[in-house]
This record gives structure tokens, C-alpha cells and sequence, in this order.
């Protein structure tokens, strides 16, 4: 199970709820308790509550996202191992959770266990990420990145497009699926995160921290220096942009919004 910080939970969320409507169809039924699994800060449990009116617990394994997010109704916890009792909650959904697991498929068990009518999951297509940049050569450096890190990932970082089959796999019916696009984008006025992630492009710090993945997945140590070198050339174009307010970022993040009810419901 990956870990994250509080930070990059943040950011890499920031406004992917900013329209819920798609949310409204997988609350059928009015759930009257919910429980989130892979909280991390609670972005996605307050999201749950105010979408829903239900009661919303919030599970994290990781006490200290817990904590930062001040999240009320929060439990510590393994999404292998969920800390309840069979057919506790009406609804067990998450976020950005099955893409970072290994066995996907136990966690949708233990989430059957848990629920009493619903299982539910929002989940990514990191295979059809895309960026847009005013910095030429951003855009293929970006890919050739991903490409490097999803090869040594021992997780389906597509896992999103699977939501529908996994589903039936578990015997779940009245399964339903909708698609949505996470845009986020970077332009004048700079936040103060955007100008720090064009300075982080020119240390390599998200190239560094994802070294020992890319290397596993096939990448030899010169091509990943080769990487990280065309990484922060293209970081100090960004930098420079961003200086005469002249630098915009697209990026788009397919996700996937999936419920399904249990065979015995």
C-alpha cells in the first residue's frame, strides 16, 4: 500500500469535487450510514456527508492523515482488515484507494463484508493522463515520465477503466458507472503551490522520489538520469514562464464513479 503525504493529497484532489451532480445517482437509496475507506484527509468523507445527509465514518491506515484532516467520525484501520462487523454500513465506498493496492479485488471483498446493501469506488485511469503546456517540451517529458513510473508500479494504475468488471466479478448487481474528467489547471495569478511545484520541477523532487519505481519497472540508471536531466531543463522553461506570467498547465485525469448493490440485497 502506497503512502502519501498530506500534501500531495492535497493537491493532487484539489477541485475534482467542485461539480458533484455526477455523484447523485450513486446515492440511491439515501444511505443512512457510510463508511470511506482510504480517507487520508477527509476530502472525499466531507464530500460524502454533505452530498448524502448520511452518517460518514472515515478509515485511514495511516493516523496521521487522520489527524491532519480533522476528520470527525475517523477510525484507524486496514481496508484488508475493516474493523467492523459484517453488514455494519449501508454504503462502503473510496477514493483513489484501489489504484494503490496490490489485491484490489480483497479489498471489494472486505468491502461486501462490511456492507449491508452497497459497495462503492472512485478510481483513476492514470494510462489516460493528459497535459497540455505553453513549455514545449513538458508535455512529452510528463509522458515519458509516467510511462517510466507505471511500468514499476506492482499496482493497476488503470484501474478505473476495471470498476464495471471487478464489480461483476464480486457478484454485485445494479452496478453503475459513470465517467468524469479531473481538469486541473495552472495559470496567472500563480498560487503559491503552482509556483512551488514549477521550483520542485527544477530540483527533480517528484523524479527522485519515484526513482527506485522506475528502475523496477525496466528503466535503466542512465536513462533515468537522461530522465531527470530533460526533467529539470524542462523545470527551469517552466520557472522562466511562470516569472513573466506566461506559463499555463492543463492536465486531465480521467475518473471513474462506480456502485453496486450485493447479490442478497
Amino acid at each position: 500500500m502506497r503512502r502519501f503525504t498530506p500534501e500531495y493529497l492535497r493537491d493532487t484532489r484539489r477541485g475534482l469535487w467542485d461539480d458533484r451532480e455526477i455523484l447523485s445517482p450513486h446515492f440511491a437509496g439515501s444511505p443512512a450510514r457510510i463508511l470511506d475507506v482510504g480517507a487520508g484527509t477527509g476530502e472525499f468523507t466531507t464530500v460524502l456527508r454533505e452530498e448524502s445527509g448520511a452518517d460518514v465514518l472515515a478509515l485511514d491506515a495511516d493516523k496521521r492523515l487522520l489527524r491532519t484532516g480533522s476528520v470527525p467520525n475517523a477510525v484507524q484501520g486496514a481496508a484488508t482488515r475493516l474493523p467492523f462487523l459484517s453488514g455494519t454500513v449501508d454504503l462502503v465506498t473510496c477514493q483513489a484507494l484501489l489504484v494503490n493496492v496490490a489485491d484490489p479485488t480483497a479489498v471489494v471483498a472486505e468491502f461486501a463484508r462490511v456492507s449491508a446493501d452497497r459497495v462503492g469506488a472512485v478510481e483513476p485511469d492514470n494510462g489516460a493522463v493528459t497535459v497540455e503546456s505553453t513549455v514545449e517540451r513538458e508535455s512529452a517529458v510528463a509522458r515519458r515520465a509516467r510511462r517510466a513510473y507505471r511500468r514499476g508500479l506492482e499496482t493497476n494504475s488503470r484501474i478505473g477503466t476495471d470498476l464495471k468488471q471487478l464489480f461483476t466479478e464480486q457478484g454485485f448487481r445494479d452496478i453503475t458507472v459513470s465517467r468524469m474528467v479531473h481538469e486541473r489547471r495552472i495559470e496567472p495569478p500563480y498560487t503559491a503551490n503552482a509556483i512551488e511545484s514549477a521550483r520542485r520541477k527544477v530540483r527533480a523532487t517528484r523524479i527522485d522520489d519515484h526513482r527506485e519505481t522506475m528502475l523496477a519497472g525496466g528503466l535503466s540508471a542512465a536513462d533515468f538520469d537522461t530522465l531527470r536531466d530533460d526533467w529539470q531543463a524542462m523545470g527551469r522553461s517552466v520557472v522562466k514562464q511562470v516569472k513573466t506570467d506566461s506559463y499555463r498547465r492543463r492536465e486531465t485525469v480521467p475518473f471513474y464513479i462506480a456502485t453496486g448493490r450485493l447479490a442478497g440485497a
